[in-house]
Formats: C-alpha cells, structure tokens, sequence
C-alpha cells in the first residue's frame, strides 16, 4: 500500500496484491499522480482499475484523463458517477452502496458513508493471494455501525484524522464551513478516528495510517499523539503513521512490523 498524498488538496491510494494493482481515487492533476507513481517504480501502465470513493474533485481531479491515457477501468457508486460529469465520461462501471465487486486479486467491499456526496464510500480491500484486507476510511463525518464493523479484523487501515477540534474552532474558517466540517457528513477529528481506532484496534492490525489531514487546523504530530492514546491500551501492537500531502508515503505492508508497543511515525 502506499498513499501518494492525503489531504484537501488531493487524495490517492495505490493497493498492489499478487499481480493486480489498483488505485483507490485519483484526486491529482493527472502529471502529479504519473509523477509521484513514477518516484516510486510504479509504472502507471501497471494500474489496473481506480475505485472513486465519491464524487470531489480531491478525490477525481485525474480520473478521466488518466483513464484514457492508460485504459484503466473505472469503478464508482451510481450516485458518485451521477455526480461527477468527468467520470460519467470515461464509461466507469458502477455499484450500489453495500456491494461488493472483485478486480483481479482482490476483493472490495463497499460500505456507505456518511459525508455530504450523492453516494460516498468506505472501502475494505481483501487480497485473495494473501488474505490480507485493508480498510479506507476517510471523508465521513461519524462511523456509523455498519463502517465500524466493516473495519474490524483488518491487517492495514487508513483512517482520517481531518482536524483538532480546538484548532478548527479557532481557525480562519467561517462559522458554516466549521460547523460543515465537524458536522455528521464531514469530516472525522482527531477524537472521533481515536474513538473509531480503538473500536476496531487487535493484535493483528499491523498499520494505522492517519489520512486527510487538515492543513490549517491540524498537525501530524497532533493527530498522532492524540491517537496514540485513544489506542494505548487496546492490543494495537502495530505502527501509527500519518500520510502527507505532497509527497508519497509507503509502502506498507501487512506484517511489515512485529513490534511489542506502538511505533510513531513523526519522520514525516
């Protein structure tokens, strides 16, 4: 797994099991996301798919183009493509909220959101090479019960950590776009995905990468530490990261640490 920018500015995963690769939105211009694929030996021929969690432009800034440019197939809820005219246009494929739909090695299962898009979703990612699965949880307001059971008995999880409260409150936003934010079809704060992390945390989640980090109401230092210790007593024996924004983060890999007390990832 590797994040090649979380943020408000541009969001993109890639997952690579067995022989598939598949890339999880492609909210970059399309240069920026060659570009940061390429950093890392991903070729971007090698894509086999995007799955677009919903319909924001950080979310399908690069979709269309690269579709084309590359043949990848494209994958996003009835509403998302509704929604979206840049996706609508590269003949995706489309499900409902609650399916599940299989790209070569793995198996995704999608689970509504709670965010303000016509057909948001959280996904979990299973490999059937390895049996490992991974969750993408980011842009919604509150786990509701259906994501926090889809996020259980997972090996890797992305997670937003969107804001700190007290920085949100006090930051340059207006009243509206704050209350949007902390509001139940935003975004997650640091307390709701330490909450949402201890709800799902065992000995065999191996990754917790904190995503879509607010620039201007949040830090990686702030959002970590405040997860750390939502997750500080559970059985979470793993490695706690934060992705960035501007550069790619990863790879990581299910099993990659086998560590005895959590380990921060502040060299960000």
């Amino acid at each position: 797994m590797w994040l090649l920018g979380s943020g408000s500015r541009g969001n993109a995963v890639v997952l690579e099991s067995g022989d598939t690769r598949l890339l999880v939105d492609a909210g970059f211009a399309p240069s920026i996301l060659v570009e940061r694929m390429r950093a890392v030996d991903i070729a971007p021929e090698s894509i086999q798919a995007v799955v677009v969690t919903h319909e924001h432009t950080d979310h399908v800034r690069g979709v269309r183009v690269l579709c084309e440019r590359f043949g990848w197939a494209a994958y996003a809820t009835a509403g998302t493509i509704t929604a979206s005219r840049d996706l609508a246009g590269c003949g995706p494929t489309s499900f409902r909220a609650g399916d599940g739909i299989s790209i070569g090695d793995m198996d995704i299962l999608s689970v509504k959101s709670s965010h303000d898009a016509a057909e948001p979703v959280v996904l979990v990612v299973t490999s059937r090479s390895s049996g490992a699965r991974t969750g993408i949880a980011y842009d919604l307001g509150i786990a509701t019960q259906s994501v926090t059971d889809a996020l259980r008995d997972l090996d890797m999880l992305i997670l937003e950590a969107n804001h700190d409260e007290l920085m949100l409150h006090a930051g340059p936003y207006p009243a509206s776009v704050r209350a949007r934010i902390s509001g139940r079809n935003g975004h997650l704060s640091n307390g709701r995905a330490g909450q949402l992390a201890r709800e799902v945390a065992h000995r065999g989640l191996r990754q917790i990468v904190l995503a879509h980090l607010s620039e201007k109401c949040n830090t990686s230092r702030t959002a970590l530490s405040d997860v750390n210790s939502a997750i500080s007593r559970t059985r979470f024996s793993g490695r706690l990261s934060a992705a960035h924004q501007d550069r790619v983060v990863g790879p990581f890999e299910p099993g990659a640490r086998r560590a005895t007390a959590v380990q921060l990832d502040f060299a960000l």
